[in-house]
This record gives C-alpha cells, sequence and structure tokens, in this order.
C-alpha cells in the first residue's frame, strides 16, 4: 500500500455531498454511485438467477469452478447495496479463489425490514444446494451488514438443521447493531464511511421497532456454537473495529475456528476498492485463499 492511495479513497468518499435528511432512496443512489468508479471488467461472467424467489447473480472470474461457491451477501447497512454496487468485489473474490460467487439482492429495509432479509438469505441459500453445490464445497461471506447478515443466516441454517458451508469470510462485520463498542467513539475521527450515528438510523429502518439485541439481527449477542471456520478482515480505522474483536473473541470462546486480521490504517470494506487499492488486492487474495484452502 502507498500512502498515496490510501489518501486519494479517502479524499474521493469524504468529497462525495452527503444530502442533508437523507431518504433511503438518497442513500441509496449516492451509494450505487460508487460503482461508477470501479469499472466492470471485461472477462466478468454474469448470470442473473432467481433462488426461490430471491434474485441473484451468479459472478465468475474466467477458469472458476462451477462445482465451489462464494456464497455472498452485500452491505448497505440493510438499506441500500445490491448486486451492482458489489460486482467488482465479487468478481476480485472469484478471482483469487478459483470459485463462482454468488450474489444476493436480498430485501431491504424500510420497505422489506427485519426478518425478511435474513429469511432471503436463507432462501436463497437453500435453492444454492438444491442446485447440486455442495455445502462443503460452498463458504458464506459479505461485508459490513451483510458480513453481520453472513453470521445471523448460520445461525439460522444451524437451528432449522441445514447443512452449514464449509467456512465463512466477514469483511468488517456488523454484528452490533446498537454500536457499543469503543472504537465506535475511539476510531470515530479516522473513519471517513461509518459513524454511531448513521448506523443507529439504519437499525432504526431494519428494525422497525423490533429489539436491536434479537442474536439474527445482532450476532454479537448469540450463541456460537457450531459455526464453520471463519476469517474476519476488519481495518484499524473502523468505528466497527470493536465489532470485529468481539465477535472473534466470542467465536473462540464457543470453540469456533476463527482468524482475526486487524489491517493497518484500512478504512471500512476497503476490499471493495481493491482495483485502486493495492492493500484491497493484498486482503482479497488472503480471503480467496482462505476460500480455496476451506473448499478443496
Amino acid at each position: 500500500m502507498t500512502d498515496t492511495e490510501l489518501n486519494t479513497l479517502i479524499d474521493l468518499l469524504t468529497s462525495r455531498p452527503k444530502p442533508p435528511n437523507p431518504t433511503p432512496e438518497m442513500l441509496r443512489e449516492r451509494f450505487d454511485k460508487l460503482a461508477d468508479f470501479l469499472p466492470t471488467p471485461d472477462d466478468i461472467q454474469s448470470e442473473p438467477v432467481t433462488a426461490n424467489g430471491v434474485a441473484g447473480e451468479f459472478i465468475a472470474a474466467p477458469g472458476a469452478d462451477p462445482t465451489r461457491c462464494i456464497y455472498y451477501l452485500h452491505g448497505g447497512g440493510y438499506v441500500i447495496g445490491n448486486v451492482n454496487t458489489h460486482r467488482v468485489l465479487a468478481y476480485d473474490l472469484s478471482k483469487a479463489s478459483g470459485a463462482r460467487v454468488l450474489s444476493m439482492d436480498y430485501g431491504l429495509a424500510p420497505e422489506h425490514p427485519f426478518p425478511a432479509g435474513l429469511e432471503d438469505a436463507v432462501k436463497g441459500y437453500q435453492w444454492l444446494l438444491a442446485s447440486g453445490v455442495q455445502p462443503e464445497h460452498t463458504v458464506i461471506a459479505g461485508d459490513s451488514a451483510g458480513g453481520g447478515l453472513a453470521v445471523a443466516t448460520l445461525l439460522a441454517l444451524r437451528d432449522r438443521g441445514v447443512a452449514l458451508p464449509a467456512a465463512a469470510v466477514c469483511f468488517s462485520p456488523w454484528v452490533d447493531l446498537l454500536g457499543e463498542g469503543a472504537s465506535m467513539t475511539t476510531r470515530a475521527d479516522v473513519d471517513p464511511m461509518v459513524q454511531k450515528d448513521a448506523l443507529l438510523f439504519y437499525t432504526d429502518l431494519y428494525m422497525a421497532g423490533g429489539d436491536p439485541k434479537n442474536p439474527l439481527a445482532s450476532p454479537l449477542y448469540a450463541d456460537l456454537a457450531g459455526l464453520p471456520p471463519t476469517l474476519i478482515q476488519v481495518g484499524d480505522a473502523e468505528t466497527l473495529l470493536d465489532d470485529s474483536t468481539r465477535l472473534a473473541a466470542q467465536m473462540k470462546a464457543a470453540g469456533v475456528e476463527v482468524e482475526l486480521e486487524v489491517w493497518d490504517k484500512m478504512i471500512h470494506v476497503w476490499q471493495l476498492f481493491a482495483p485502486i487499492l493495492s492493500e484491497g488486492r493484498e486482503a482479497v487474495a488472503k480471503a480467496g485463499a482462505f476460500v480455496a484452502a476451506k473448499t478443496r
């Protein structure tokens, strides 16, 4: 990584105007425009699918093994984001792991509050298994809210007796909807993307009056026993840093095999910006190697 790359990215993120009193539609449009800075690779292979009524898209780099799959849940606070905003990251993960990626457009709040997105994620995974992909050749992954949703989906699958994937990958997962980690304060001055007031705004939309400590909404408060090996990557310059460190500690206490990587200077979901940030490419390469090792 060079400081120039990181500073250029931070300038890009902080220079974009933030609408006052934003609506979900405004926030979605603003986030969607980030995809304009990440050109789609010419050799990407994509196939839209409907998975038990939920829209999704198979995304692959050339040569990806169709029998191995990353089941991907995008971030965006359960309110914004979609397959398009994360298509390049899905491609990068496919290229790094040699597996296809099934990226899901689960239902978003406030139109589809908790537990709608979770149920969509469960249905999509069950469809993937029914299509012939074996759980031992599958990894569930996600970033930010999608990282939290990946853990919540594992919990729901475990409790319903559905075969779990071989492993999980979480990029900067949001697993505490109350935002009670100390890093919400200690990293507030250096995080250009996530602040507590915005997180709580998303929490209110997602939970629609429900309990933010529901373990299927905030997996930090769940019994995590029985979950598969998990890789967690988080930046040291994130307000959500403590979500990852606390999640890793609780996974270890529950007997789950977990690898926690805290990346110096990195911001929230820097992997998304791999085309313009060398540290993003390094993180995706490590995640890809983890997926390959767990799905052989």
